[in-house]
């Protein structure tokens, strides 16, 4: 349960420092301040001077009105995206909970502060000349931007088309990027479940564990080695003596003689150098890992196949036909079935014609044969306040010998004795290690450790060649376990809390714009938007799984923002009575700083979370490049591709506003000089 809390606290924590990006945080305020120096800028070269204090105050108040409602509703969208987080429940809801948490504080905040102090800030503090020059870099993208933005009007059809063909794309290529829930953290360190024959003696079991821990201390990156063997008197973690937890602490890689190994290929050479050592079966895991996979499905490796049915035999006989079927799946590592039997177990049969001839009892045999072996308690011995127990019992080299429990005296009822050998039988057979139980079924299981491969698609391969090459007999079947169950569960729950999300961002465009085109328009950045994540997965070689799932969510929220400042500003262009194609123009130009701005500082903040190799990076990696990516994609979709779609929504409306030619009495028109 420690390990299972602190894998969790620490997931937490990590997410919640990751989601502190403080691009999404400024973003409010970056729109308010550039369009406040923007219109500062124009009011003094149209003057000529500088402004007094009351006319700053003035231009201030009116810059920060003109843009305060999409500021308002693009923070609104952002912190409703986050909703789905919450909904998320059991190890992902603890994990990203926090994070969610962190970002709606966040930008509630933000949101409050770029509505009071923003403004204030930029009226009292900027008293000086705004020279409302661009720098070189704004001036190169404005001047590559212009001629893209001319065809993409004069063609807006083809560009649609291209953007529609880009999603297509990319909704198959996110069906090829396999699935896992949760990547796997680099903990620094390794797990090694060491296990023997059922009924090792614990003196044996010590000897073949030293054995195993010299031999793994031979390697140069391993700093010490420490074995768990057995139960503890507080039994949290109960175990025979024929199964140990090794722990393998490694040093810090810069110590490595190679630091750029990777970790895998250092757990095959451990498996190889043990695997040297007859008697013993390995497994190798992490060792929060281990623990977080034992919460989850009640076995340490990454996936469970959980055989039911009512015989023993059977169980183990296509228990064994599924280990096979699972070795032969490409990324398999250490592929075993539970040791169901095997367990030495000590068989006195009693011959009932012999004790019929010698007069002796079944319970004579079996006082005798419990005594022996089990040993029965014969006095008590007092020293002051102190009691202790006095139990009669065979040695411990006598209790596994046969032939000293077949020269075993039972007693006879006249007198004298005769040997166990001759009222029973004695034979060490081997008998049932264990027999698991769940939901009233018998069960086996078969476990085995991905390494090299998405969880998601081993598992559809897995269950696709287990239904083809296992005939089960009736009443028998096959369940599934491991982490690959909370990736379904969390797929489900967001598979129907997204849609309601995605829903009330559109009514959210459709109060601010009054137009359910315009909302449209708005709302099919998020589709683009996700086009880019996915390239930026695909490109990294990271499948998806929650944490890319979280990013996906973020995205949506960052991806409506620039739209909403960019549609704004045409339609107040259009309202002041500017032509459509010259109000498109004009709007996309003089939105092009504040949206390469928001979009920078928004990718920019996610950047040391996608090239942060550190402790937990594993798990912000994939939700930082999802986030990168896909803001690169809404971009050109914000400067492109929104002004052509606006342009051919809105052709046919300009068209009609536009009052008829007027005709000569001839029914000419008339000549234009």
């Amino acid at each position: 349960t420690s390990f299972g809390m602190l894998k969790g606290g620490v997931s937490a924590n990590l997410m919640s420092l990751g989601a502190l990006d403080f691009g999404l945080i400024v973003d409010g305020a970056v729109i308010i301040v550039e369009n406040c120096l923007r219109r500062l800028g124009e009011q003094q070269h149209r003057l000529g001077r500088l402004l007094d204090r009351d006319e700053r105050f003035g231009l201030v108040a009116s810059a920060s009105a003109e843009v305060i409602k999409p500021s308002i509703f693009g923070i609104i969208i952002i912190t409703a995206v986050y909703l789905p987080i919450f909904a998320l429940e059991g190890i992902e809801g603890k994990t990203f909970h926090p994070m969610a948490i962190t970002v709606v504080l966040a930008l509630t905040a933000a949101l409050i502060l770029s509505l009071t102090l923003v403004p204030a800030a930029v009226a009292l503090f900027v008293t000086g000349k705004v020279d409302e020059k661009e720098n070189w870099l704004m001036r190169r993208l404005g001047s590559g931007y212009r001629p893209l933005l001319d065809r993409a009007l004069a063609w807006p059809k083809a560009a649609v088309a291209i953007a529609v063909l880009l999603v297509a794309i990319a909704g198959v290529g996110a069906t090829r990027l396999g699935s896992e829930f949760i990547p796997d953290l680099d903990e620094g360190d390794i797990t090694m479940h060491a296990m023997r024959i059922p009924g090792t003696s614990l003196t044996q079991a010590v000897d073949m564990q030293l054995q195993i821990e010299k031999r793994l201390e031979r390697f140069p990156e391993v700093e010490r080695v420490f074995s768990k063997l057995g139960t503890a008197e507080i039994a949290n973690d109960p175990m025979p003596p024929s199964v140990a937890d090794t722990y393998i602490m490694l040093k810090d890689r810069k110590d490595w003689p190679d630091p750029r190994k990777p970790t895998n290929e250092l757990v095959e050479q451990f498996s190889k150098a043990a695997n040297e050592l007859p008697g013993n079966n390995y497994e190798f895991t992490q060792p929060v890992k281990m623990r977080m996979n034992e919460l989850i499905a009640g076995v340490r490796a990454d996936v469970a196949i959980k055989l039911f049915g009512d015989d023993l035999d059977q169980l183990i006989k296509s228990g064994g036909a599924i280990e096979d079927v699972v070795g032969s799946i490409p990324g398999a590592e250490d592929v075993k079935m539970e040791q169901v039997t095997g367990l030495p177990m000590l068989s006195v049969t009693p011959r009932r014609e012999m004790l019929a001839r010698y007069g002796v009892s079944m319970s004579d045999v079996q006082d005798a044969v419990a005594t022996a072996t089990g040993g029965r308690q014969a006095g008590e011995l007092f020293d002051g306040d102190r009691r202790f127990a006095v139990v009669v019992r065979l040695p411990e080299a006598l209790r596994t010998d046969l032939t000293a429990l077949g020269n075993l005296p039972v007693a006879l009822p006249g007198g004298g004795s005769v040997p166990l050998a001759e009222v029973a039988d004695i034979s060490l057979a081997a008998g049932p290690n264990q027999i698991s139980r769940e939901n009233g079924k018998r069960r086996a299981v078969i476990t085995a450790n991905v390494r090299n491969r998405d969880l998601g698609s081993f598992i559809d391969q897995l269950r696709a060649k287990v239904d083809a090459d296992v005939e089960l007999p009736d009443g028998y079947y096959v369940e599934y376990g491991g982490t690959f169950e909370q990736l379904q569960s969390a797929a489900t729950r967001l598979q129907i809390v997204v849609p309601l999300v995605l829903f009330l961002i559109f009514g959210l465009l459709f109060t601010l714009f009054g137009s359910v085109k315009d909302a449209a328009i708005v709302f099919s950045g998020v589709p683009l938007a996700l086009t880019g994540g996915v390239a930026a997965l695909a490109l990294r070689g990271i499948p998806m799984s929650i944490s890319a799932g979280v990013g996906f969510i973020a995205l949506s929220g960052v991806a409506v923002l620039n739209g909403v400042v960019m549609l704004s500003f045409i339609r107040d262009l259009r309202e002041r009575g500017q032509p459509l194609m010259a109000a498109i123009g004009e709007g996309a130009l003089t939105r092009l700083r504040p949206v390469m701005m928001t979009a920078l500082v928004a990718s920019l903040g996610f950047v040391p979370m996608a090239l942060n190799v550190g402790t937990g990076s594993e798990v912000q990696r994939p939700l930082a490049s999802v986030v990168i990516g896909g803001i690169i994609s809404s971009t050109i979709l914000t400067l492109l591709v929104l002004p052509a779609l606006y342009a051919l929504v809105h052709r046919r409306e300009e068209a009609a506003d536009k009052p008829p030619a007027r005709q000569s009495e001839d029914g000419m028109a008339p000549a234009v000089a």
